[in-house]
């Protein structure tokens, strides 16, 4: 059976309406028991656990950061931290993950303070300003020669388009267009209303600070980075969630032996409680062996009793971890969870070397290729501590058509001539506008201006802590990966000891079953005792118990050495894509 996740496809199945139509227990069982096999177990809990539902927004989160950065913005960041699976009911396994079940673990290897942002980028989506103004002003004058009136009194409308857009250089561009039309009293213009327009374009491009194309998409290239890193930390809550699964189907399978290993164990008492009653009555035994026998079945009743609780604890544990309910929901409360998987194991014969795994495991783990990713963010991010070092030149170039037109003003200073202002002046708007597009009246600027820091004392200060952060993530990556190296080899030696431990509790049943038939034997012929008989029994049922959790702890084993190696996903046919 291969278990397919498709990241956009469940991306967009989070809605609460569409949580029925996912397969869930109850559609698995048959009145109250669900009969469930380890696959089954694995693709509830893809569907329905909480963790992995959680963190399928992260990939949409880093798409959201891949757009912030296109458009030449500071990235956010992206959630980090994985889930752990919950403890089972018996005794934890150290085995069971390199974390604390069921806690948070961040998979970040950055610090606690981020990397210095340096310069940023300019704004690469377009920005476009307008603005649109009615303005009436009343200004008394202190010498009325000048404007030839003793209040000057203007009536003037106003309209403005902009344009702003940056580039990956560094450079910024604005292109501004602006009118006017102004009514004055005025009495020495020679033209009165009249309208003005201008047309310009200002470019700006740093040449040392904050210039290039790799300076300036360094945040593109991290948003890209973490799309890969979010999409790896889903694989690894992927991963979390179905170690936890077999963790906990096995431990559930264990204790369902153990159930049947406590039953026999009650069989067995009371068959030899009826065997010494009769016996009693015959007069053929004392009537003290009757007492040990119901002490006996006593004792073997207390020890169901306390494996049924814990099995059924076992089975709370697994319900919520595969459902969205409740277990405490009548959807949930009544169902007995009938493990289907045998406790069969196939040791593999022969395994790789410790090297050769922990080759591999450098090679596919999540958990470490996310964290490659991020030192690679943190080198591109030290692009903007360096550049901050620089100082800062800018080439500044600008280019301005201008045009003005208007009626000849009637206002005339007493004693003046009339107004003859050039004709190219004399007409309404739209010579306005043909002046700007014949460009009568250019302007134009070229220059650059310097900003030089005597002490850069910050951005010095900022690079230095970069570059230490920079090496204290190369350290904890090599931390992570001696950490693997470590993880590996110590269940390479829990598997071996495993293997060991099976053989050894399989012979002790063996063993202990041919014992007690043995002593059973001399008992009907009254060469032994009740007491040896029970503590026979108690051997064997020690014994039987002792193989299944041995049996369990090789089939988890050999799961922790699949995840410890990064091949668990694919042991159990699991692709992401």
């Amino acid at each position: 059976m291969r278990l397919l996740i498709a990241l956009a496809a469940l991306a967009g199945c989070l809605a609460a309406q569409q949580w029925e139509d996912r397969r869930t227990l109850r559609s698995l069982a048959r009145g109250n028991l669900v009969h469930l096999s380890l696959q089954d177990a694995i693709a509830l809990a893809l569907e329905n656990n909480l963790d992995v539902e959680l963190q399928r927004l992260s990939p949409a989160i880093a798409e959201t950061e891949y757009k912030r950065a296109r458009a030449g913005a500071i990235l956010r960041g992206i959630p980090m931290t994985v889930r752990e699976g919950p403890r089972s009911a018996a005794s934890a396994d150290p085995l069971a993950s390199p974390f604390t079940a069921g806690s948070e673990s961040n998979l970040s290897i950055a610090g606690p303070t981020p990397i210095s942002t340096g310069k940023l980028p300019p704004a690469f989506d377009p920005v476009l300003a307008g603005k649109l103004s009615r303005t009436h002003q009343s200004a008394p004058q202190l010498n009325s020669f000048t404007v030839g009136t003793s209040a000057l009194i203007s009536d003037t409308s106003s309209g403005s388009i902009g344009l702003q857009l940056g580039f990956l250089t560094g450079g910024e561009v604005t292109l501004g267009w602006e009118n006017l039309h102004q009514s004055i009293n005025h009495r020495r213009y020679d033209l009165n209303p009249y309208n003005s327009s201008s047309f310009g374009i200002t470019f700006v491009q740093p040449l040392l600070r904050g210039f290039g194309r790799a300076l300036n998409s360094r945040f593109i290239r991290v948003a890209g980075n973490n799309r890969q890193v979010s999409q790896l930390l889903l694989e690894q809550q992927v991963i979390n969630t179905v170690a936890a699964v077999i963790r906990l189907y096995w431990d559930l399978a264990a204790l369902n032996e153990e159930v049947r290993v406590r039953r026999q164990a009650v069989e067995r008492a009371e068959r030899l409680l009826a065997d010494n009653q009769a016996q009693v009555e015959a007069g053929t035994r004392a009537p003290i062996e009757v007492v040990r026998a119901q002490a006996e079945v006593a004792r073997t009743r207390r020890d169901l009793i306390a494996a049924e609780a814990l099995l059924r604890q076992q089975e709370n544990i697994l319900k919520d971890y595969l459902s969205r309910q409740t277990v405490d929901s009548p959807a949930l409360a009544s169902l007995r969870l009938i493990p289907t998987e045998p406790l069969r194991v196939e040791l593999p014969q022969t395994l790789p070397g410790l090297e050769a795994l922990a080759e591999e495991a450098l090679r596919t783990r999540p958990d470490l290729v996310q964290a490659r990713l991020q030192l690679e963010n943190a080198r591109t991010l030290l692009e903007g501590a360096r550049d901050a070092l620089k100082p800062s030149v800018d080439l500044v170039a600008a280019v301005r058509n201008n045009g003005l037109a208007g009626a000849i003003n009637p206002l005339t200073v007493p004693g003046a001539a009339p107004h003859a202002p050039d004709p190219l002046l004399v007409g309404g708007y739209g010579s306005a506008l043909a002046q700007l597009l014949r460009r009568n009246f250019p302007d134009y600027s070229l220059g650059v201006q310097v900003s030089l820091p005597l002490r850069n004392r910050a951005a010095e200060a900022d690079y230095a802590r970069d570059r230490l952060t920079l090496r204290q993530q190369e350290i904890r990556l090599q931390q992570l990966e001696k950490q693997v190296r470590v993880e590996i080899a110590n269940v390479l030696l829990a598997l071996e000891q495993a293997r060991a431990a099976l053989e050894a509790a399989e012979q002790e049943r063996r063993y202990q079953e041919q014992a007690l038939a043995a002593e059973i034997e001399k008992l009907s012929v009254g060469a032994s005792t009740t007491f040896l008989v029970i503590q026979y029994q108690r051997d064997l049922a020690q014994a039987q118990s002792a193989e299944v959790a041995a049996r369990a702890a090789c089939l988890k084993t050999m799961a922790a050495l699949d995840r410890a190696r990064g091949t668990l996903l694919a042991r159990y046919g699991i692709s992401l894509h």
